[in-house]
């Protein structure tokens, strides 16, 4: 079976590992500031802080922008559940809003119509790695005095007219779980251009202090711990070969794959295909099912929009992400891909559009 998604763990990973633990320093300390000052030179050079998870990026970022109890922030209902349930950790409400139907990512012209007097921030997704359309966004945010977060949890690289993703908003938050473009291990990081956020995140990541036991706010544990900081650095060395193998077996695909709506690149952005995401006709489980007899993985991301989750369980209309949760399948892309296991994903993936028995 061709997996659909590979972390990459290789010897300098352990040996960094190695290190860290016959060094001592295992909690957050010189490896964590290292990476955190590597990840500036991804994202235009901001501020950078290391936290133990995306979720805890996100999280972290909304309490530090003081959003919380009454306040409503506009969110995509097509992504992981992990960036309205942010917004609700806060104490917040998230308000979902639909997506643009080519790039996945939400729609510039549903976020104005949502905002109300208790708006304070707008979550873009940059979902399997295209950039969300942040030119807009931005402008929209500052009609509205608005706060921007992006989530920049499958992103790693990607830019819009020139500008990476994570330096668009007020601060953003990116991933490096396992399946992620790089991994440490778990983790996440919280960017940003403004010193003062970014000191008010590094509070809330160790308890609310700077100085040990002079606490000033009420924190949380979230700190990234050496170890994993150290393969997150060797990770980030191998980022950019990764992310083009990634565009080049994107490339492949777009020009083998028929009968299937493949991902479209905006003009200006620089799609680094966390995932490789298709439309396909009829049946998608069938879809699904059939490729798997022919020995290429896949995945649906996302098949239940997050706001009719039980969590929040909301009737509302939202077109495009409904269809996208009934239509997409995600197909392998990852480096770890030989020609002819492409060869063997385009093939399966032409054969069962056709109607092809297996």
């Amino acid at each position: 079976m061709i997996p659909a998604a590979q972390p990459l763990i290789g010897a300098e990973e352990r040996a960094a590992v190695d290190a860290v633990l016959q060094s001592g320093m295992i909690a957050q300390g010189p490896q964590v500031a290292a990476f955190e000052d590597e990840f500036g030179a991804f994202v235009a050079g901001r501020e950078c802080i290391a936290v133990n998870s995306g979720t805890s990026a996100l999280h972290l970022a909304l309490l530090a922008m003081g959003i919380g109890p009454g306040d409503e922030v506009i969110v995509p209902s097509f992504t992981f559940a992990a960036t309205a349930n942010a917004v609700a950790v806060a104490g917040a409400t998230p308000v979902f809003v639909d997506i643009a139907p080519d790039t996945f990512c939400i729609d510039p012209a549903t976020i104005a119509p949502a905002i109300t007097a208790r708006t304070r921030a707008i979550i873009p997704v940059h979902l399997y790695g295209h950039p969300a359309a942040m030119a807009q966004i931005m402008d929209i945010a500052q009609e509205y005095e608005l706060q921007v977060l992006e989530d920049a949890a499958q992103a790693h690289a990607a830019s819009l007219e020139g500008r990476p993703v994570g330096a668009w908003g007020d601060a953003a938050a990116f991933s490096f779980y396992p399946t992620k473009n790089m991994t440490s291990g778990e983790g996440g990081m919280v960017v940003t251009g403004d010193p003062e956020l970014a000191r008010m995140v590094r509070l809330l990541r160790n308890q609310g202090m700077e100085k040990r036991y002079h606490n000033e706010v009420a924190g949380l544990n979230n700190r990234m711990t050496d170890v994993h900081a150290a393969i997150g650095r060797v990770q980030l060395g191998q980022l950019p070969g990764w992310t083009r193998q990634r565009q080049d077996n994107a490339a492949f695909l777009d020009g083998a794959l028929q009968g299937v709506t493949t991902p479209p690149v905006r003009p200006g952005a620089e799609h680094v295909y966390h995932q490789y995401t298709i439309r396909v006709p009829g049946d998608r489980d069938a879809f699904v099912a059939a490729l798997a007899e022919r020995g290429v993985g896949s995945g649906v991301y996302y098949p239940v929009p997050v706001h009719r989750l039980p969590t929040f369980a909301l009737d509302i209309d939202l077109p495009h992400t409904e269809e996208a949760a009934r239509q997409v399948i995600s197909l392998p892309v990852h480096p770890a891909l030989s020609r002819a296991d492409l060869e063997t994903v385009a093939a399966a993936v032409n054969e069962v559009a056709a109607g092809v028995p297996a």
